[in-house]
């Protein structure tokens, strides 16, 4: 029986990471620039626009159901279970040039273009994220190893995002060719992130052991039915995600409009990278010492005073609102680097009630909720604005409006996550309780080879 516990080689680290650097060309590319590419090149009115990324990030909350279905039900005797998407895991990249490649077509026409090719780009991710995440869990078992994948997933991640707010968004200004930056962009995402993903199918090795190979759907609804800390881990995930979302839709709005200092930006995106490199080198440490849940829950406590931090920061004190805006970073980070050990750790809750494994299935499930998290934030901090009364375009804001802007950035991420805390005290599966269900699944997997030993001589 492989082994599931030796220490990771910092090759499949570093390449796991890399993983999520191609992901983060895609996800960020189009979080970060494609409503103002849909508007202000494309034409397409702002509220359609926002319908569209709406329903389109949705419809992929569904996408990535069917992507754990198939990743469940589908294996390779030569490369695994999961390293195969990644092989092949070109396509989101390749979609999201055309996405960005809007044809000169009448109105009704460019709209349904838009439609057609971020929903496809959409389920093209589905098809290599969710089995990209699945695979951390079949790299190893052990707490700290897993705690060092998902470090190295989330600063991989950065990747992109950072290029694109250092050396694409200044290009945006007044009187760019927007049309023309994009087109050199994505075409370099997709010639490099190519090359990434299959750095990390090259350099991952699945060891995990596992009793069924090919998971039916049954076997599936099984695993899922008596999970509840899969089910606990997800609603936590999904309210920390809107959180999360409806604070980064609100942030230049606090920054420019109540504290008047647009020009923290740099700093603050800065400070997001230097926060999480530094987290990633220490978290596996910190895990081995207090484990997941309670960093979870620590991560999460601080977000619920930097929100508050926010939300009552004077504007005669603004190093105070950024103060609050660095606790709410730092929370963050420290919540999505250890949501995805966490959901790996469901794997084998699964497996020792019921005795199948279902990586894409659990994956999948949490992904689906956390994009439905990304979507409502958007629209919780956008339904704040109007309940202030924001007027777009306008030089000072009214007091009114100012305090729904403080709501969308501090108030109401501080509540999400304070329910997001609330929710995981009922998560159980604590670092000690899952070495004692691996050693459990081991046991009974060394014992029926030794079964099966015995019958073949």
């Amino acid at each position: 029986m492989a082994r599931s516990v030796e220490r990771l080689g910092r090759l499949s680290v570093v390449g796991y990471g890399a993983g999520d650097s191609a992901n983060s060309m895609v996800i960020d590319t189009a979080t970060m620039f494609l409503l103002v590419y849909y508007t202000d090149v494309v034409g397409i009115s702002a509220a359609a626009a926002g319908t569209l990324l709406l329903l389109v990030r949705l419809f992929t909350a569904f996408t990535d159901i069917i992507a754990g279905r198939i990743v469940d039900g589908s294996r390779s005797r030569r490369w695994g279970k999961f390293r195969p998407f990644l092989l092949f895991g070109a396509a989101p990249l390749l979609l999201i040039v055309a996405v960005f490649h809007v044809p000169d077509l009448e109105p009704a026409g460019r709209l349904a273009y838009a439609y057609l090719t971020f929903a496809a780009a959409g389920l093209a991710y589905s098809m290599v994220n969710v089995p990209y995440s699945a695979l951390m869990g079949a790299m190893s078992q052990d707490a700290r190893e897993r705690a060092r994948l998902a470090s190295a997933r989330t600063v991989g991640g950065l990747g992109a995002g950072t290029v694109l707010s250092i050396f694409v968004a200044p290009l945006l200004g007044p009187g760019a060719d927007i049309q023309a930056i994009f087109s050199v962009v994505t075409v370099v995402f997709a010639v490099v992130g190519t090359g990434l993903y299959l750095v990390a199918a090259m350099t991952a090795r699945e060891v995990v052991v596992r009793s069924v190979d090919k998971v039916g759907f049954r076997q599936s609804v099984a695993a899922l039915r008596g999970n509840s800390p899969l089910l606990v881990l997800c609603v936590s995930s999904a309210l920390s995600t809107t959180a999360i979302s409806t604070w980064g839709t609100a942030q230049l709005f606090y920054l420019r409009d109540v504290l008047d200092r647009l020009n923290y930006f740099p700093l603050i995106a800065c400070g997001e990278v230097m926060l999480t490199l530094l987290l990633a080198a220490v978290m596996p440490r910190l895990v081995q010492v207090w484990g997941k849940r309670r960093m979870y829950l620590y991560g999460g406590t601080v977000g619920i005073f930097g929100g508050m931090l926010v939300f009552l920061a004077p504007t005669s004190l603004p190093w105070l609102g950024l103060v609050g805006i660095f606790l709410s970073l730092l929370s963050a980070a420290t919540v999505s680097i250890l949501v995805w050990a966490l959901i790996a750790d469901t794997v084998e809750y699964g497996e020792w009630a019921t005795g199948v494994r279902s990586e894409g299935t659990n994956l999948a499930l949490l992904t689906a909720t956390r994009r439905m998290g990304m979507a409502f934030g958007g629209g919780l901090a956008a339904f704040a604005l109007a309940w202030g009364g924001y007027l777009s375009g306008a030089v000072h804001q009214s007091e009114s409006a100012t305090r729904g802007i403080r709501a969308a950035a501090g108030l109401l991420p501080a509540f999400l996550i304070l329910l997001a805390v609330g929710v995981m005290f009922w998560y159980r599966l604590t670092d000690e309780r899952h070495a004692e269900l691996v050693a459990d699944i081991q046991r009974d997997q060394q014992r029926l080879a030794d079964v099966a030993s015995g019958r073949r001589k």
